[in-house]
């Protein structure tokens, strides 16, 4: 079996709904569909039991948080590649998992095109190309994880979700895979899901969180790396350096 999807949920009977509908209309037979509950209140289980014929596994029961959750997903994983497609994402359409099967993955992480719903009508989220990432670029990016596709062998590599972080987990995992362990990652020219815009990620009150654990994560795995950073920072923070850019910007403009 080459793909399974995990999709975790808490009290988002209407998100699930989207999201499972999404995953069971898919016209490839041979996938693995796993559904976390974490002993929703909301109805979300009498969701799950209408489309339960089309789900290999799920439970409801309590955890301990959202990566808590996704790694109870992977540990029912039977896939060779995982996809997370957590309640209030879903598939772009029907044939998403066929066209990623037709890329003929062999790749450690391989990750596809996100959308997200804005005013009415769905955009393209723009990440970085491979090659186009860097250390210092990943700090202050990531992998839109409804989209990528993870070697299941890397869990067992790398290690399983922080359950000690709130949000940045599934980025610290990518941080370590690509410059710890140098992982060999793919883009694919495919759509994937649409990004639900509304979840704990997006959530701009959690923002000093996020930073605090981003900050915690880096100076715990790289901090020589850090004072780099550090001056880098420094730098384009100066008098100096601003002037430099707007020379160059005026230089762009006007040859």
């Amino acid at each position: 079996m080459k793909l399974s999807i995990i999709t975790i949920n808490k009290n988002n009977a209407e998100g699930l709904r989207r999201t499972i509908e999404s995953v069971v209309a898919q016209t490839l037979d041979d996938f693995e569909y796993i559904v976390i509950d974490g002993a929703s209140t909301d109805g979300s289980v009498d969701v799950i039991r209408q489309y339960e014929d089309r789900i290999s596994y799920w439970v409801s029961e309590p955890d301990k948080g959202i990566y808590n959750a996704m790694n109870k997903g992977i540990a029912r994983a039977n896939g060779e590649y995982l996809l997370f497609l957590n309640s209030g994402d879903y598939l772009v359409d029907k044939n998403v998992l066929v066209n990623v099967v037709a890329y003929e993955l062999k790749e450690d992480i391989v990750y596809g095109e996100q959308l997200v719903e804005k005013n009415g009508s769905l955009q393209k989220t723009l990440f970085l190309e491979p090659e186009s990432i860097s250390f210092y670029s990943f700090i202050k990016s990531s992998l839109p994880h409804q989209c990528t596709f993870i070697c299941k062998n890397l869990f067992d590599k790398i290690g399983l979700y922080n359950e000690s972080n709130k949000i940045v987990s599934d980025w610290e995992f990518n941080m370590l895979a690509l410059f710890k362990y140098n992982v060999l990652l793919r883009k694919i020219n495919c759509p994937i899901a649409v990004y639900d815009s509304t979840g704990i990620s997006s959530d701009v009150s959690l923002s000093k969180i996020h930073q605090e654990e981003k900050k915690r994560v880096l100076y715990t795995y790289f901090p020589r790396i850090m004072k780099d950073v550090e001056s880098i920072e420094a730098l384009k923070r100066s008098r100096l350096y601003r002037i430099l850019e707007f020379c160059r910007k005026l230089k762009n403009l006007f040859l």
